[in-house]
């Protein structure tokens, strides 16, 4: 075969009289570039490409093709070569696609879109912070934010509602609570749907474990130069992206938040693929794309079906080229990295240093399991991660058998030793510590895994609501006294640690997931759900009406926000800054925060006092204090005065503030 030198840059790029095509497919012996005239167009002019010596293949057609649809067609000379895949004898979309257009099933059928964007930014760039723990994270689902009537939302996709700037949901939620960072669940393109339930396709798929055949959350991604097109105002029952619409008004949505100093972080998943649709990385070069077994076998530590292999300089080179491109062409301004630890370290290095040589503020924050246990690994190497041990301290890791701090017990692995360092950081020379530097540690009770913290809260007090179907909803959702006190509780302690916060979609005011009726087998409906990753449906929908029967908690968050907002000792002090008081009972923590070399003006006194039903009478370092937070409201304006000894009633914090000398 004859090879030729041309530059190998992967996707299309156009030239003053023609567009070039490139696709990396070593294995091939033949690959042929289809022009299409319309999407669905069943005939295509095939144009012969040629291979260099890295196993890419180009060619050039005259013209600016712009406004036409292209894919791949590739030959294999024998069966070692061709992969093992039931779509081997399909035309594939390119994996560098900055746009698809696909049938709205599981096989997608998905073609690639030749445009040039020349969207107005009207002088936009990033919101990079200048810190990341002046983050205040809120994780959310972009549909769950719009979707329920409640939100009020006009438009015809859920980008254009996200930012309709006379609705309760959307971007103007994100503003009435003070949040400064929005985080995505996954925006990448992905297949919505999953094959029907327990039957077999055509391929031979068989999906035995989700009867609603639906892949809601979007970690299952075909595409990662892509925008999901099925939350674009050109959706459709049978079509998705026909237009690029999904490209303009994911841009216009990140526009509308920087306007309003929000952050933008997406949740990006490199550590494995889609299964079931015609994607090329799954089943056109999967030897290069996935890893294997020694027997030829896809690796699945993911438990989701294969692994990415990221250690394959050309697969490495994909997931850089992806993170700049969304950071230059959407501004994003940073990155959530799904089940990190799958990504070699090698590729640690590389991502951080390519991003952070060009914008060195970009926000990147792994995910720090899925093959191995790895938060210190990755703060080695520079990285942010999620820390799963505050949120395990704090609340615990099972809401009936293994309880934390707030239900005035010890999880399993947390002593008192450990609870103090997690307040300063989880750092590294402390008890079970994790990172070099506080600014690694993004603190968390809740995010979209497992059940929200409000149901956490409901079952652990009241065990039997585990498995119980929900009668009176109304009365479910509004939390009791006993309910509403430890929600404050780990609300304050969650604020007051060090680090990153990140809250969960709902947080704010005990959402309670309550599988929704349906008409798909679900023998759990009315029960609380863990798990809700294929619901869309109201199980995910934010209510907005349910913020009243919590309003409290609600008023408790927003303050919470603006008192760490405007407090940087209270996210960013010197590990030597914090010094904690000691009293006869463990579940009692009191601790000074000195604010000078955070440039704050004030210091701070926090107690927490997670005893079940004992009173703590705690003695107050000398001076007049102003209370900023007591068991009920929190303001960032002073509520009351202490000095002397303040009583801290049973599961009950204060935050305490002084102005420094």
């Amino acid at each position: 075969m004859k090879r030729t030198r041309f530059e190998s840059k992967p996707g299309v790029t156009f030239t003053d009289n023609a567009t070039n095509f490139c696709i990396y497919c070593p294995h091939a012996s033949a690959v042929s570039c289809i022009l299409f005239d319309a999407y669905d167009a069943e005939n295509g002019v095939p144009h012969s490409m040629q291979m260099n010596a890295d196993g890419y293949w180009q060619v050039e057609i005259q013209g600016d093709q712009s406004g036409r649809w292209y894919a791949y067609d590739a030959e294999f000379v024998d069966d070692e070569s061709k992969p093992d895949s039931p779509y081997i004898n399909e035309f594939f979309a390119d994996p560098y696609s900055k746009h698809v257009t696909v049938r709205n099933t599981y096989r997608q059928d998905a073609r690639s879109y030749i445009f040039k964007d020349d969207f107005d930014w009207e002088g936009d760039s990033h919101c990079f912070p200048d810190d990341p723990r002046d983050l205040i994270i809120y994780e959310a689902h972009l549909k769950d934010l719009t979707a329920h009537t409640s939100s009020k939302a006009k438009g015809k996709g859920f980008y254009q509602k996200f930012i309709d700037p006379n609705q309760t949901g959307g971007i103007n939620y994100l503003k009435r609570l003070g949040v400064n960072c929005v985080e995505f669940l996954p925006l990448h393109k992905f297949p919505p749907t999953e094959p029907p339930f327990e039957q077999t396709t055509p391929e031979g798929f068989q999906n035995s474990w989700n009867p609603y055949s639906s892949n809601y959350w979007g970690y299952m991604t075909s595409f990662f130069f892509a925008p999901e097109s099925s939350f674009a105002s050109d959706y459709s029952n049978r079509f998705s992206g026909k237009t690029t619409a999904a490209v303009t008004e994911l841009k216009e949505m990140v526009k509308h938040l920087h306007k309003e100093k929000i952050t933008v972080i997406m949740d990006v998943v490199f550590n494995h693929t889609s299964l079931f649709d015609v994607n090329p990385l799954t089943h056109l070069c999967p030897d290069e794309y996935l890893r294997s077994d020694e027997k030829g076998a896809l690796l699945n530590r993911s438990g989701t079906g294969n692994e990415f292999r990221s250690e394959n300089p050309v697969a490495r080179q994909l997931i850089v080229d992806s993170i700049l491109y969304w950071i230059e062409e959407y501004h994003i301004d940073g990155f959530r990295f799904d089940l990190a630890a799958l990504l070699d370290r090698k590729s640690w290095d590389v991502i951080r240093n390519k991003v952070h040589e060009k914008y060195p503020k970009a926000v990147l924050i792994a995910e720090p399991w899925g093959g191995y246990y790895s938060p210190h690994d990755f703060s080695n190497h520079d990285w942010a991660s999620w820390n799963d041990r505050i949120r395990n301290s704090i609340k615990g890791s099972a809401p009936i058998h293994d309880k934390g701090f707030i239900f005035s017990e010890w999880q399993h692995e947390t002593r008192r030793e450990r609870l103090e360092n997690i307040f300063k950081g989880t750092l590294n020379h402390g008890e079970g510590g994790l990172y070099n530097t506080s600014a690694h540690s993004v603190n968390y009770l809740e995010s979209h895994d497992g059940y929200t913290l409000g149901d956490f809260i409901r079952i652990s007090l009241k065990p039997e609501l585990q498995d119980e179907k929900i009668d009176n909803r109304e009365e479910h959702v509004k939390l009791n006294p006993s309910e509403l006190k430890v929600a404050k509780l780990a609300a304050l302690s969650l604020f007051t640690a060090q680090g990153i916060t990140m809250i969960h979609t709902g947080q704010e005011f005990a959402r309670s997931k309550i599988i929704a009726k349906t008409p798909y087998p679900d023998d759990d409906v009315g029960k609380m759900d863990h798990n809700s990753y294929q619901k869309d449906n109201e199980t995910n929908w934010i209510n907005f009406d349910d913020i009243q029967y919590n309003l409290s908690l609600f008023d408790y968050y927003r303050g919470l926000i603006q008192v760490r907002k405007h407090s940087p000792a209270l996210r960013m002090c010197e590990p030597h800054e914090i010094s904690f008081e000691h009293y006869g009972n463990p579940l009692v923590i009191t601790f000074y925060i000195s604010g000078y070399e955070s440039g704050d003006l004030n210091d701070y006194y926090v107690l927490l006092n997670a005893s079940g039903n004992e009173e703590a009478n705690c003695k107050l370092p000398e001076g007049t204090w102003e209370v900023i937070a007591n068991k009920d409201i929190v303001s960032l304006q002073s509520i009351d005065i202490a000095r002397g000894t303040v009583k801290i009633e049973p599961q009950s914090g204060m935050l305490l503030r002084k102005l420094r000398h």
